[in-house]
């Protein structure tokens, strides 16, 4: 069904204003939107409810927004991580893809839950400001994910880190050292991948259009299980934000089947609405280009993973490797596009992650007082 308003039917036309077909068509799009994704308002409205109605009660608001978070960070976020892998292997089955990348997810918790003694964010959480396990909620803190699942049907990569973390922040302090590094990541990012495929985008369009040898294929599986390892590292902390610093045996167990779980909604879906930013860009369902990708992102988030426990957003990390990728491409004459069409992209994704902050600064002065008091300095 298109995206697009349907056109008016022809026929005679004298009765009627020429204004009414507006109103009609834009009528008809959204009833046609309704049909479309009644499924998923459906859920998040019942979403909403039962935020609603437990955000007072700690231990149950406590796992609601685990659980909301679970999904909607990993599908917002897979983009960054798993979107390459997807896209490159789109013949493969959905529950192949879904084993592997959830025995990594499962093997690298695991080790961060005994190497820190029930922490599972590899202590991205035990920075000022996130260190104290929430005990009471609000009901935006509840939703947020919410509001981020909205976002993600919409195709927007916002950053899970400032729209959930911000929300629990105590001080302005610990955002400002999140953006801070944040935007580093996104100049390094830039810069790294511009200068590689500035350097090698032409030779490796050639080299592109011969067939790949099946090596390829098992150094794709195992940088992108490298990434996504690294990945968790870093973004872990976003969904764990709701629980206790220190998780007994059976909360590791609840948190790991939960995201084990919808990691396979997500391979079934073939990585959700948000698949399509990646498939927008130049080559990235080639296994060659794919790999490479995976690898300089992976050595990038792990470079940043070792300076500090400060988190960082991972989905500026990731746009601003697409954006320098894209646009040396384009300078080079090998994408899809040219150079004005790779910076209406960039400034595109720009806009959206911008977004993202902008709500997250909104919620997070809306729901945390000490927040609130810190951003206005009373």
């Amino acid at each position: 069904m298109s995206d697009q308003f349907p056109q008016p039917a022809t026929g005679p036309v004298e009765d009627t204003p020429e204004r009414s077909y507006g109103l009609a068509n834009a009528t008809d799009y959204f009833v046609q939107f309704f049909v479309r994704e009644r499924a998923f308002l459906v859920f998040v409205t019942m979403g909403f409810l039962a935020a609603g109605l437990f955000f007072e009660t700690p231990q149950v608001a406590r796992w609601l927004g685990f659980l909301f978070a679970s999904y909607a960070v990993v599908a917002n976020d897979s983009i960054q991580t798993i979107g390459t892998f997807i896209a490159s292997n789109d013949r493969k089955p959905w529950w192949a893809l879904w084993l592997f990348i959830g025995g990594i997810f499962v093997a690298t918790v695991t080790y961060s839950f005994f190497r820190h003694d029930g922490d599972v964010s590899f202590q991205r959480l035990s920075a000022k400001g996130f260190e104290h396990t929430p005990l009471s909620f609000s009901f935006l803190q509840v939703a947020a994910p919410l509001f981020l699942m909205v976002m993600t049907r919409m195709r927007m990569p916002v950053s899970t880190t400032f729209l959930l973390l911000s929300s629990f922040a105590t001080s302005i302090d610990s955002v400002g050292q999140i953006l801070t590094k944040s935007l580093s990541g996104y100049v390094v990012a830039f810069v790294v991948s511009a200068l590689v495929w500035g350097v090698s985008a032409p030779a490796l369009s050639r080299w592109y259009q011969r067939p790949a040898h099946s090596l390829w294929r098992s150094a794709q599986w195992v940088t992108s299980g490298v990434l996504w390892s690294v990945w968790i590292m870093q973004d872990a902390a976003n969904i764990a934000v709701y629980l206790p610093r220190s998780l007994s045996a059976m909360q590791f167990l609840g948190f790991t089947a939960v995201i084990f779980c919808g990691l396979g909604v997500l391979f079934f879906l073939r990585g959700e609405r948000i698949q399509a930013v990646i498939n927008e860009k130049s080559s990235v369902v080639d296994v060659r280009a794919a790999t490479v990708i995976d690898f300089i992102y992976a050595v990038i988030l792990y470079v940043f993973k070792t300076l500090s426990h400060i988190p960082m957003s991972t989905t500026w990390v990731f746009i601003g490797l697409l954006a320098g990728r894209e646009l040396a491409m384009s300078f080079r004459g090998v994408a899809k596009g040219n150079a004005r069409m790779a910076l209406r992209m960039l400034a595109k994704d720009v806009a959206y992650v911008s977004l993202g902050l902008l709500c997250s600064m909104l919620i997070a002065a809306s729901v945390n007082e000490a927040f609130r008091r810190s951003l206005l300095g009373s």
